[in-house]
Order: structure tokens, then C-alpha cells, then sequence
């Protein structure tokens, strides 16, 4: 008889983490859906027909990762698969010109949070026998783009987390990979804006950018590849995009 596995994702609550819920439950995978919003997380659960269990947390703050993975029963204990998603933009500004809490909102929630939620999670993915850890980072962090620079040094320490990762967990035949996605259509700029929605719309129009749908599809490829295949690294961008910062749009 098959095992049903068990995959958690952080950032669940909207955009890619939603879509990767959907797309994994289409799977038949049980799901840990994590998030700071417990309404959202609730929406989601009931559209979904696969065993569902929610943990409500902010990722920035170290002793609520650790008490929520703890908290989880028993029976939800044998993960297979943690998607590390959350995590946000604050800002686009200059050096000169940003706000510090802006900063550390990116460093806390990008690559603190990221670090904390996989320390929290790898005993329960080492006890599986299966582990997979799938890390959702950014084109900015292959290549820095004007106005950008602390939200794309954080999702390159994303990158190279996942390398250090990889190469500590190679003998436990855990695998380790990560997604880089270019310009995707969810509140990610709203966010960056701060609720600021006609400047969200101008980063969209004309540029046919990914949808969720698009990214959850990649990352259900790989978490679905083979036992004996680990895909270490995507970068997956919509056809109008060249690089982090050259970008065809429409008329």
C-alpha cells in the first residue's frame, strides 16, 4: 500500500502557498498549512479534500516556530516535504533612501524565518526516511536589480542556504532544492507597497506575469520527481521576461 505523504508549507494563506496546497492535495498529499492569518488558512482548508491541519505562527519570531512545529500531533508528525514560501518585499528604494524597518522586515521574514522553520522541521523530516525540503526564492537573488538591494540580498542568502543545506543533508539522502521565480501576479507588490494598489497594478500591466498556479506546478514537479532525482535548482520566469530586470511589456 502507497504511504501518504505529509508536505507543510509556510506562506500558505495566499499566492504561491495557496496554489502549492492545491496543486499537492490534487496529489493526494496530507497538508500542514502555516500562516499568520487563521481565516485565510481556514478558507483554504475547506476547499481542499485531503487531510488538512493548520498551524498559525509568524516565521520572524524564533520561539513560535519552535512551539508551533512542537505543538503538532502525533499522527502529524511524519513530514515528508517542508515548502519554506513565506516570506515578502517591503519597500523599493535606494540604499540611500529606505527604511530600516523595511529591512529588517525582509531579512527577519526571508531568511531568519526560512532558517528557523527548517531547523524546526528537519528532526520530524529526518525520522521520515523521505525528507525533501523545497526552498521558494527569487531571480533577485540570481541578479540584483535597481532599488532592490536588501530584498535581493535576502533571497540570496535564500540560494545559497539551500546549497550549504543540500551538502549538509547529502548523506542523510534528504533532498534540497529551490524555486526562483521572476515577476508572479499576487499581493507580493501590494504587500511591497503597502496596500498602495493602483502602484501594485503598474508592476503587472502589460507583462503577462506568472500566476501562483504557475509556480505550484513547478514545485509539485519537483517534489513529485523521483526518489532518485533531486532537482537542486529552478529558475522559472513568464516568456515576456529575460532577467531580473528586462521585462517585455504590451502596449
Amino acid at each position: 500500500m502507497t504511504k501518504i505523504k505529509t508536505a507543510l508549507i509556510t506562506g500558505a494563506s495566499s499566492g504561491i502557498g495557496w496554489a502549492t496546497a492545491q496543486s499537492l492535495a490534487a496529489k493526494g498529499y496530507r497538508l500542514i498549512l502555516c500562516g499568520r492569518r487563521a481565516e485565510r488558512l481556514n478558507t483554504l482548508a475547506s476547499q481542499l479534500e485531503v487531510p488538512m491541519y493548520s498551524l498559525v505562527f509568524d516565521v520572524r519570531d524564533r520561539q513560535a516556530v519552535f512551539e508551533a512545529i512542537d505543538s503538532l500531533p502525533l499522527e502529524w508528525k511524519d513530514i515528508n516535504v517542508l515548502i519554506n514560501n513565506a516570506g515578502n518585499a517591503h519597500g523599493l528604494d535606494t540604499v540611500q533612501t529606505a527604511n530600516l524597518d523595511d529591512w529588517d522586515a525582509m531579512i527577519d521574514g526571508n531568511v531568519k524565518g526560512l532558517f528557523y522553520v527548517t531547523k524546526a522541521v528537519l528532526p520530524l523530516l529526518q525520522n521520515s526516511g523521505d525528507g525533501h525540503i523545497i526552498n521558494v526564492g527569487s531571480i533577485a537573488g540570481k541578479q540584483a536589480y535597481p532599488k532592490g538591494s536588501v530584498y535581493c540580498a535576502s533571497k540570496s542568502a535564500v540560494d545559497f542556504f539551500t546549497d550549504g543545506l543540500r551538502i549538509d543533508l547529502n548523506a542523510e539522502g534528504i533532498r534540497v532544492g529551490a524555486i526562483h521565480p521572476g515577476l508572479v501576479e499576487t499581493e507580493f507588490s501590494e504587500v511591497r507597497f503597502k496596500g498602495d494598489t493602483q502602484r501594485s497594478k503598474e508592476v503587472y500591466k502589460g507583462a503577462k506575469a506568472l500566476q501562483a498556479a504557475d509556480v505550484a506546478d513547478a514545485i509539485t514537479y519537483m517534489v513529485e520527481a523521483p526518489r532518485s532525482v533531486n532537482i537542486a535548482d529552478i529558475v522559472i520566469l513568464p516568456t515576456s521576461q529575460a532577467n531580473a530586470y528586462v521585462l517585455n511589456r504590451e502596449p
